[in-house]
């Protein structure tokens, strides 16, 4: 969604590592490209410019002036002006003492509230947490069938008495009474010990009377520990002036944004957490329930400014690589064993599982330098090799080897490829066997300290290596030794006891001088005087 304000932010500075040093009409060329690339970015005016205001303040003192790098020293101010604005600091959930903690869900329509409470739910329920999901929202038609759907595929339990608007018309039905419908999922949570309690509200198109009134009582029914606003970060500038109507109608404890992936400037939402106080606590990055993350104003601003986001690529890692598996694999390197398609296959569904590829290479640093690539790069492709793997035998997995024409006919037949794709991926996991038995007798990664390199790779040999004895591309000019090489007895004798760097006054040792073809009087210098 930043992908623009990144490369425009990205190409100010690299303009200004040129510079050793930055006078004020440099600072300003650089505030005012800021300020554009803020204000294309669909960021709420006043925010750009409290924003740039303080970026400037900060770029003309000391701090700048008497830095070695002047350059760095702005991309570190703006990068925490950025944390700033974004919030500042992580804010996670309050928790009530006395379960459960209620959440309230607010609003408008279409922000995507049902599902966002499907994987709330699913967030909480893998920190052990046991929440309940209240259908509250009976106004939308099939609101409350969706929330079934969520909160199944999310294996969480909906509280849902009433079925809703069944009809087409968003309009309340007859007798149906949200508020209600809270009160008796806030009991029901009592009665059944449930921790959390999630409860879903109606939204409108826009911001009106009557949604106001019905999410203040129902905020009032469930005295509600946490109520978050969620707002779509695609809506532009229009998301600004919702949230100050819902800070001042009902009153919202933290911000959810909603479609982060898309193509959209986003800019507004990034303005929401500045304009009305509250944070921005929680992200929706995709359709899966499973893409939804925890919001770090510092991790987002290193994103914005191709810096990265390694720690949640760590923590991603961490939550879907399993354990026993990496351990299985690391123990199998270290006895020497081949590193098999088998293997290949496994470690390629772990990755899936991680999400994205294009969402994990984005978050590398310096990954906005290849935008192009990570636009062009195809998902599907990981099912190719998938289907090509899964249409080999086992033996063909074990020894690839053993793949010949014939076979590779089959196998592309039966993946739907083709053969050269065959020798694509075979000649990919070559490469990769190599690097497998590299890291297990190099003890790691190539280019690392310590550690071997690739084959192919150059790189300095270790300290603790012995290297291997030069070639000798001439004869020695001293007759004896060129003798000596002549006849293919080593050119360095043993040091003597007790010599300095090799040298000595004894004779070398296993060195004849009888059998050598010296001219008359050359003996005279191998013996002692």
């Amino acid at each position: 969604m930043f992908a623009t304000l990144s490369d425009r932010l990205t190409s100010t500075f690299k303009n200004l590592r040129t510079k050793g040093r930055l006078s004020e009409a440099d600072i300003d060329a650089t505030v005012r490209e800021i300020r554009r690339a803020l204000l294309d970015a669909d960021v709420a005016v006043p925010v750009v410019r409290s924003f740039t205001g303080a970026v400037r303040e900060r770029a003309l003192s000391a701090e700048v002036s008497a830095a070695l790098n002047p350059a760095q020293q702005i991309v570190k101010i703006v990068n925490e002006e950025l944390v700033a604005i974004l919030g500042g600091e992580t804010r996670t959930l309050n928790m009530a003492k006395n379960p459960p903690t209620v959440i309230l869900l607010a609003g408008l329509q279409g922000a995507g509230k049902t599902t966002l409470a499907g994987k709330l739910a699913l967030h909480l329920k893998s920190q052990g947490h046991t929440p309940l999901l209240v259908a509250a929202d009976l106004q939308r038609p099939n609101a409350v069938t969706q929330l079934q759907v969520v909160g199944e595929r999310a294996g969480v339990p909906v509280f849902a008495p009433h079925p809703g608007n069944q009809g087409s018309d968003d309009v309340l039905p007859f007798g149906a009474d949200p508020v209600g419908v809270a009160r008796a999922g806030l009991e029901t949570a009592h009665q059944r010990q449930h921790d959390v309690l999630i409860v879903d509200t109606a939204g409108r198109l826009g911001v009106d009377a009557d949604l106001m009134q019905q999410a203040s009582d129902i905020r009032d029914a469930v005295s509600p520990d946490e109520i978050l606003f969620v707002i779509d970060a695609m809506i532009g500038q229009d998301a600004v002036t919702t949230a100050q109507a819902f800070a001042d109608g009902v009153g919202f404890t933290g911000v959810v944004l909603s479609k982060l992936d898309g193509d959209a400037r986003g800019g507004a939402a990034l303005s929401v957490a500045s304009v009305t106080g509250r944070p921005i606590m929680y992200a929706s990055t995709g359709e899966k329930l499973t893409d939804f993350e925890v919001f770090h104003p510092d991790r987002m601003a290193s994103r914005i400014l191709d810096m990265g986001d390694v720690l949640t690529l760590i923590e991603q890692a961490e939550k879907n690589f399993d354990a026993d598996q990496t351990e299985k694999m690391a123990g199998k390197l270290a006895a020497g064993e081949d590193f098999t398609l088998e293997d290949f296959l496994e470690q390629m569904n772990q990755l899936k599982k991680m999400g994205s590829m294009k969402k994990m290479f984005g978050m590398l640093p310096g990954m906005g330098q290849m935008r192009e690539a990570l636009d062009n790069f195809d998902e599907r492709e990981v099912d190719r090799i998938e289907a090509i793997i899964r249409s080999m035998t086992p033996a063909e997995r074990q020894n690839p080897k053993i793949i010949n024409g014939s076979r590779r006919s089959r196998i592309a037949a039966g993946s739907g490829t083709t053969p050269s794709a065959i020798n694509q991926l075979l000649e990919r996991f070559d490469g990769a066997q190599k690097m497998m038995k590299q890291m297990a007798k190099g003890g790691g990664m190539p280019g690392m300290p310590g550690m071997g390199n690739l084959p192919g790779m150059g790189g300095k040999k270790s300290r603790g290596r012995q290297a291997p004895a030069r070639k000798v591309k001439g004869k020695s000019g001293n007759p004896a030794l060129r003798a000596q090489q002549e006849r293919g007895v080593a050119t360095k004798p043993a040091a003597p006891a007790g010599s300095s760097f090799g040298l000595g006054t004894q004779q070398p040792q296993g060195v004849d001088p009888s059998t050598l073809d010296l001219p008359a009087g050359f003996d005279k210098f191998l013996g002692g005087r």
